[in-house]
């Protein structure tokens, strides 16, 4: 493959601090390649030089002859006033088209990205269809390599698995950085990782996240050995240069000169290795026994009119983990206020323990003042923070959280959405709680940072309740899921692929067979049957219409056995939510099978 954009030997600071020095990269035709990094390594940065909307301070950027790279921002941004289609024919003015050229491109890539509705305003669409449009404005301007920079953002479940599909089916290359791990697997063939930890600051592995993660390991556990065997060295050469000075005149000054090139080595490979650090989060139970920390019975919810549940049931128990599924706008952060006590169901009662202690993680972070130095956030009234019965100066509590000493005085709106996020969690940190109620805490959060949350909610010995779009935590962590259809049904389901699957179906149910019909109606005139089919596919596809609707009445009983479970304990809801997850299955073969027998007869 040819390779359509390069990065050479490419630098970059800001207010003196590195974020990479000496970094090569190729993007070729054709490839879907991931980007990560930690929070501030510079990911989005590099997109912007790559695209030529921010300058390197060193090296260059050479892109083939005629190549078109797209650049899919974290911000959607268009200009006041526009509709959907008017802001993506903005986006190819200054392409050299017909205009029968871009109204047809704009209606395709419009179609492509979901939009029904091209007249409606782009000023009120949400986050998610303001992501879709910007990214319908990309498409229409028919890129060789597009450059994706958070695109997940804003959009719920249902829209990453919607996205995962477009970009698997794309026909263009594609570098796209994200910290979510199932879009990554989903997505990336290749992954690229930006970090100081590396010569060159970057790190590049074919074959996918999981393979990424195992070449990633042995590099820097090679690395970690380097780092060893020159302090060793090092160790060595400076106790022969500290002998006496005789013996120092009986060796080499090439001896000398490379004791200080070890030195050098060394000193490089121990900045890299403390670039490694992880944030340390660990939150704190307060150690209650009660089995029943919070009950939800019957519990229904409304706003402007529309039911976002109807008699919902949850009981809350001490390691329980329960995620929220449901698109934007079905009311899970309502729900996650409900139970929290910050809003009253319309119907039904929430009932906490005697002195439950509850933490909220809120979506957004709106409980933080961004006026405020990061020393005040971390500790408002003094110097010194108390975690776990012990008193920890505000720099050491900071450096837990990878903050450095020259950020204790800077203004919360100054640091970046990951750093935003961290503060909050370690604010939830200081409060020890029974009870976590958590609304998108993964945002903005780097990788590394993803992993020890998961550690920490994994031994945390209260009740969690999550909202969050990150497969693999939710995967991870819930003992439960509850999805929300919007509409006010709202029940329990067996693990997230389940609660997909169910959501779409619900989204674009499938045609049900009906042979009468396709033949033209019971008091038709009797058609000669196509040729196609055996003696038993025929027998096969006469008799589909039942089987699919015996399957479908298997798939409500087990639901209503699910419902049923919902209050017999964890080992009866999984066994149910499983025995639900197999007879969905059967029906979606049903169909396929009934579909390809169609296609053959046809």
């Amino acid at each position: 493959m040819s390779v359509l954009l390069s990065a050479r030997e490419s630098s970059k600071s800001f207010a003196h601090a590195r974020l990479f020095d000496g970094l090569s990269l190729d993007l070729r035709a054709g490839e879907k390649v991931g980007l990560i990094g930690p929070n501030g390594a510079g990911k989005s940065t590099l997109l912007r030089i790559l695209v030529g909307r921010e300058p390197a301070d060193g090296g260059e950027v050479i892109a083939r002859r005629g190549v078109r790279v797209g650049y899919l921002a974290q911000d959607d941004t268009f200009a006041p006033g526009l509709t959907a289609k008017a802001a993506v024919l903005a986006g190819l003015a200054d392409l050299p088209l017909e205009d029968y050229e871009r109204e047809t491109r704009a209606v395709i890539a419009l179609d492509r990205v979901g939009f029904d509705d091209p007249d409606r305003p782009a000023d009120v669409l949400s986050g998610g269809w303001r992501k879709r449009l910007a990214l319908a404005r990309e498409l229409a301007r028919e890129p060789d390599i597009l450059l994706l920079d958070e695109p997940t953002n804003h959009l719920d479940l249902p829209g990453v698995v919607w996205l995962e599909r477009l970009l698997r089916d794309a026909p263009f290359g594609y570098l796209v950085a994200t910290h979510d791990r199932a879009f990554l697997r989903a997505v990336a063939d290749d992954i690229v990782e930006v970090s100081r930890v590396y010569p060159g600051g970057v790190f590049r592995s074919d074959g996918g996240y999981d393979a990424f993660a195992d070449k990633r390991e042995a590099f820097l556990e090679a690395q970690e050995r380097e780092r060893a065997a020159v302090a060793n060295q090092v160790r060595r050469e400076s106790d022969w240069l500290g002998r006496k000075e005789s013996a120092q005149r009986s060796k080499s000054r090439s001896r000398i000169g490379e004791a200080a090139d070890r030195r050098a080595e060394l000193a490089e490979l121990n900045r890299r290795t403390a670039d490694l650090g992880a944030a340390g989060i660990d939150f704190v139970g307060t150690g209650r026994q009660t089995k029943k920390l919070l009950t939800a019975a019957g519990i229904t919810k409304s706003l402007g009119g529309k039911p976002l549940f109807a008699g919902l049931d949850l009981i809350l128990s001490p390691g329980d983990v329960v995620g929220l599924l449901g698109a934007n706008g079905s009311g899970k952060s309502t729900l996650l206020k409900v139970l929290a006590g910050e809003v009253e169901p319309d119907a039904g009662a929430v009932t906490r323990a005697d002195g439950l202690r509850l933490e909220v993680f809120e979506q957004g972070r709106a409980a933080l003042d961004l006026s405020v130095t990061l020393r005040r956030a971390l500790s408002p009234n003094a110097d010194v923070v108390t975690f776990r019965d012990r008193q920890l100066h505000v720099g050491g509590w900071a450096k837990q959280f990878l903050f450095r000493p020259e950020q204790l005085d800077v203004e919360l709106s100054a640091l970046s959405g990951g750093e935003q996020a961290r503060v909050r969690v370690a604010q939830l940190m200081l409060k020890p709680a029974d009870v976590l109620m958590l609304d998108e805490p993964t945002n903005d959060l780097d990788i590394p940072a993803l992993e020890v949350l998961e550690d920490s909610l994994e031994t945390f010995p209260g009740a969690v309740v999550i909202v969050s779009h990150d497969r693999d935590l939710l995967d991870r962590l819930c003992t439960a899921v509850i999805g929300l259809g919007g509409r006010g049904n709202a029940k329990p389901y067996g693990s997230v692929s389940q609660w997909l699957a169910d959501y779409g179906r619900a989204a674009a149910p499938p045609q049900k067979a009906n042979p009468e019909r396709e033949r033209g109606g019971a008091s038709a005139a009797p058609k000669s049957k196509p040729k196609k089919l055996s003696y038993k596919e025929q027998q096969e596809f006469d008799g589909m219409e039942a089987a699919i609707l015996a399957a479908e009445t298997a798939v409500e009983a087990k639901q209503a056995a699910v419902e049923a479970a919902s209050t017999a304990g964890h080992a009866a809801m999984t066994a149910a939510c499983r025995e639900l997850e197999d007879a969905q299955h059967a029906v979606e073969r049903l169909y396929a099978r009934w579909q390809e027998l169609e296609a053959k007869r046809s």
